[in-house]
């Protein structure tokens, strides 16, 4: 594999911190270009200082000047403000890894599909909330999925013809609420709710994790990335996340990608796609007896997945509406404003008042303007329940 450039999104987050530590393992393939980040200043620095990228992005002007205390920024072009971290990838490099996380990860995807280079997608939120708008901009193989479980079915349909696939199936760990009724979750904490079983993230994705929207969000994700009409995709509770997710084929067989829980395998993955890497996680030890478990999804306890379906299937501008509720609603739990069942019940009304207004936006109609007025006035549609809900 010839030496790639890469520029890596949100760097001092969890995906962000990961994908550099596959870097410095594989310094003879890779090289890195670009850095961007938000307000975790000392961390960039010690990013910038080990890796020596040409250009960096950071939020605003106070940490740009705390950031020029801390390196030698006479070595390194320096972009400031919101808009910088769709700026930066538009230094010339092969494979931008977009970790940022949420709605703000937009406008970087669609910069990195106009450039021509391989996007390496942990932001789901951009290709569910773009829907139509991301995937017209997309060169065929051009977004490499990052998340495990879409990770897990590229690699199960490598080779396979579109019309052999009968089913997708996303594997849930569940998260920490797992078995838990409805009435066991009204006043769970945000403590407990940060606890998830197997998988260490952070806060946002973790809520998601806890309220099962992330797998919604993964659904949608996967109708878009896999053409698979949603109908044709299952969601199964997983406690082990060993199994990633599966593909179900028209013949009756089924291929399951497996590994112990890991964000590295998927990140160098896609860093490196279609080769792999050595070494990256270690394998599954099959001389040691294990139980891996498959449960239904009770989605009358976690009405999250039956939420982002609807706004699937409607499409234009509902996904992105349905993103923006719950980010602000996510927001509200985490400033301990709602409580954990407000979450998904206030991002519904949201969506629903939405989809019966004149605001809603087909993907006929869908453009990027159109897009974030709608995500500006839901987010002010879901403050308006949080004030009335709040705890």
């Amino acid at each position: 594999m010839p030496k790639r450039r890469i520029t890596i999104l949100g760097s001092t987050g969890s995906i962000g911190t990961q994908g550099l530590e596959v870097i410095e393992k594989n310094k003879d393939k890779f090289e890195v270009i670009g850095l961007s980040a938000g307000k975790n200043v000392e961390l960039l620095a010690k990013q910038i200082n080990q890796f020596s990228p040409k250009i960096v992005a950071i939020a605003d002007e106070e940490s740009a000047t705390k950031l020029g205390k801390l390196i030698d920024s006479s070595k390194v072009e320096i972009l400031i403000g919101p808009d910088s971290s769709a700026q930066i990838v538009e230094n010339t490099c092969d494979v931008v890894l977009n970790g940022i996380t949420g709605a703000a990860g937009l406008p970087a995807t669609i910069a990195v599909l106009k450039t021509g280079a391989k996007l390496a997608l942990a932001n789901k939120e951009s290709l569910v909330i773009g829907g139509k708008l991301v995937l017209d901009l997309a060169k065929q193989d051009q977004i490499i999925p990052v998340d495990s479980e879409h990770s897990a079915l590229a690699q199960c349909s490598r080779g396979e013809e579109k019309s052999q696939i009968k089913k997708l199936i996303l594997t849930a760990s569940g998260g920490p609420f797992r078995g838990k009724t409805r009435e066991e979750l009204k006043n769970v904490t945000l403590e407990q709710t940060l606890k998830h079983p197997t998988w260490s993230m952070g806060q946002v994705v973790t809520i998601n994790s806890a309220t099962l929207m992330n797998k919604g969000l993964e659904v949608i994700e996967a109708h878009l990335l896999f053409g698979i009409a949603f109908n044709d995709i299952e969601v199964v509770v997983h406690p082990q996340s060993i199994v990633h997710s599966m593909v179900e084929f028209v013949d009756g067989s089924t291929m399951a990608q497996a590994s112990p829980p890991s964000m590295k395998l998927p990140i160098a993955l896609a860093l490196s796609w279609p080769d792999r890497l050595v070494g990256i996680s270690p394998a599954i030890d099959w001389t040691s007896s294990s139980n891996w478990t498959f449960e239904s999804l009770d989605e009358e306890v976690f009405p999250a997945l039956a939420v982002a379906r609807k706004a699937g299937e409607h499409a234009g501008s509902a996904p992105a509406v349905m993103n923006a509720a719950n980010e602000e609603c996510v927001k509200a739990f985490i400033e301990r404003k709602i409580s954990f069942l407000s979450i998904v019940e206030i991002v519904n009304k949201v969506l629903e008042l939405h989809i019966k207004s004149n605001d809603f936006v087909s993907n006929q109609d869908l453009t990027l303007e159109k897009l974030l007025n709608c995500d500006k006035n839901s987010r002010i549609s879901a403050t308006k329940f949080i004030e009335e809900v709040r705890v």
